[in-house]
């Protein structure tokens, strides 16, 4: 016979996640509080349940970068709906979309360099299955030479997969120039480029 504490040990490893204490009884949530600290028969791995954070909320800081008031943005295209503000601007909803399908660039031009330590973006598609791929890269001059930070590919899913998160730590100091391609469809569908939000610290 097994007890108690053997009975929701084998219940959690056999669910393929630690058992949640919302759906045990008061006694099952005593006896899971003894096992936060797991250890399994023949592995010696320790493992510890920590609350997770949801992917499609990543926080982001205070104290970023006013990027609206920086400099000057370039776009190859622009949506009369849907304006480069609306991505660059904390509270504004909606964020950019291009007028035209196909390859577009989005360019930010400082008045005065900066030092970037965090870039954060994020990328909606709630209507059309596309694999999508993206380039980050800034230049310390103005725009005469560039340097990549990252090359993304992401394929979004509707209405499983509508959201690409991502947040990067970066150490980057005088930069002039931040450049966003952006390749909304691989395969060269109409799918059209666009960007819900962009932050910089």
């Amino acid at each position: 016979m097994l007890d108690m504490d053997e009975k929701l040990m084998n219940r959690s490893v056999n669910e393929g996640f630690p058992g949640r204490p919302s759906s045990l009884g008061k006694e099952e949530r005593n006896v899971f509080a003894r096992h936060r600290d797991l250890r399994e028969p023949g592995f010696g791995m320790r493992k510890r349940l920590i609350t997770p954070i949801p992917n499609d909320r990543v926080p982001f800081d205070e104290g970023g970068l006013d990027v609206a008031n920086l400099g000057m943005v370039e776009i190859t295209s622009e949506h009369e709906a849907c304006p480069i503000e609306f991505a660059l601007q904390p509270g504004k909803r909606g964020g950019w979309r291009a007028a035209e399908p196909g390859a577009q660039i989005i360019r930010l031009l400082f008045d005065q360099p900066q030092k970037l330590k965090r870039i954060w973006l994020v990328f909606e598609e709630t209507e059309i299955q596309r694999t999508q791929e993206f380039a980050l890269r800034w230049s310390p001059d103005r725009g005469r030479s560039f340097q990549e930070i990252v090359r993304q590919q992401w394929n979004f899913s509707p209405p499983v997969t509508v959201q690409e998160t991502e947040d990067y730590t970066v150490e980057l100091s005088d930069v002039t120039v931040l450049e966003l391609r952006i390749l909304p469809d691989q395969s060269g569908g109409k799918a059209r480029a666009s960007l819900a939000s962009l932050r910089l610290a």
